[in-house]
């Protein structure tokens, strides 16, 4: 009977609290939304499969590597958040290799004032960046400034870039800033449409724009490598991602190295989307999950989110008042960096007022202009904090 009692006591049951049960059923709740209604399978699907990990008790897979200790001291998640994460943050800038190799960027060059709309809709980093430093000023949260970057990168709805910044500055939000900026992108065909319906007018909506003008390809060989070399220079510590976003779309642009294109823009985003959603899902904890610190993030990262949107759609309203031709201020919308769901979202609503307007090409301009801004906002935080 002792040695039956002992082992029960060995198992993972006799340390699985209701903290630990809620969580594996949010694990199984995402790997459900992936599966069964295809929500952003390829990130909430491992995400999911990492929350069970991470709390089945006394699996020693999040033990995390000690000086002097040998790998054999290690869990295997561990190790892959110490070094693809924490120590080395290997795994953003990779997964943006792999997004510069898919990433046309004939919409921004065809028509360059759709950058200024990019930058717009970061305002919402900024807005959530001071909302989580005001909850800390009034004692509602344990925010600093490293949390409160970490928190406002959310509302550039790009999960590579909050991961990449939250691994630097502030590591143990790391799952909680990912799994919501994730979720936001997820479900943006339910928060933004409210917002752009909102804020534009039905004329505005039905305003149609001539079709992009042909990109030739010296400029698409030019663009990338000027961007490269002037964003660099000016935000050195956005160098990681800038520079593998611009070196995988210049793979892709030279046709020199099509093998290569193939390996960045296939076999290692693959892999590297494999070690990094499994790693962030891991990061979910019960211990972790169940804080007041983290509704406030998910609070303050749907204001982010929201207000990223408001900020592309009244800017291009704006420019409007100066423009001969107009431009549709829902391709505003999509600078936020959820790639290319928002500039679907801005195209089909769009066609919901005129069914003659075809959005998508200008939207996507905004788009990829908004993942640029957001890892550069990424790096101007990194050099004035870190």
């Amino acid at each position: 009977m002792d040695e039956l009692l002992n082992f029960l006591r060995s198992t993972g049951f006799s340390e699985l609290g209701p903290g630990e049960a809620v969580m594996i059923a949010v694990g199984l709740l995402f790997i459900y939304l992936a599966v069964a209604r295809d929500m952003e399978p390829y990130e909430l699907l491992p995400i999911g499969l990492g929350v069970l990990i991470a709390n089945l008790p006394l699996t020693g897979l999040l033990t995390l590597p000690e000086v002097g200790a040998g790998f054999q001291e290690s869990g295997l998640f561990g190790i892959i958040f110490h070094y693809g994460l924490s120590f080395w943050n290997i795994l953003p800038p990779i997964i943006f290799l792999g997004l510069g190799a898919l990433t046309d960027f004939g919409p921004v060059i065809s028509n360059p004032k759709t950058l200024l709309l990019g930058a717009a809709a970061q305002v919402g980093i900024f807005v959530a960046f001071w909302g989580a430093l005001a909850t800390g000023a009034f004692g509602l949260s344990d925010f600093g400034l490293s949390e409160a970057a970490s928190i406002g990168i959310i509302g550039g709805a790009d999960g590579p870039t909050t991961i990449f910044l939250s691994a630097r500055l502030a590591p143990e939000i790391l799952g909680i800033t990912a799994v919501i900026a994730y979720s936001y992108m997820a479900a943006v065909a339910f928060i933004q449409p409210p917002l752009m319906k909102l804020l534009t007018t039905k004329s505005e909506r039905e305003i149609e724009m001539p079709p992009p003008r042909r990109v030739s390809r010296l400029e698409k060989l030019l663009f990338p490598t000027i961007a490269m070399i002037g964003i660099i220079l000016i935000v050195p510590k956005a160098a990681p991602l800038i520079a593998m976003f611009m070196i995988g779309n210049l793979f892709r642009e030279s046709g020199a190295v099509p093998r290569l294109t193939s390996a960045a823009s296939n076999e290692i985003l693959n892999i590297a989307t494999v070690f990094l959603m499994l790693t962030v899902g891991t990061q979910l904890s019960a211990e972790r999950v169940f804080q007041l610190d983290t509704l406030i993030i998910l609070g303050l990262g749907l204001v982010a989110f929201a207000c990223g949107t408001m900020g592309g759609l009244l800017f291009a309203k704006f420019m409007n008042l100066f423009l001969k031709e107009k431009i549709n201020p829902l391709i505003g919308s999509a600078g936020v960096s959820a790639v290319p769901m928002a500039a679907r979202i801005s195209h089909h609503i769009g066609q919901e007022s005129n069914p003659r307007t075809f959005l998508l090409p200008h939207a996507m301009g905004p788009n990829v202009a908004g993942v640029i801004g957001s890892a550069v906002v990424a790096g101007v935080f990194i050099s004035l904090i870190n």
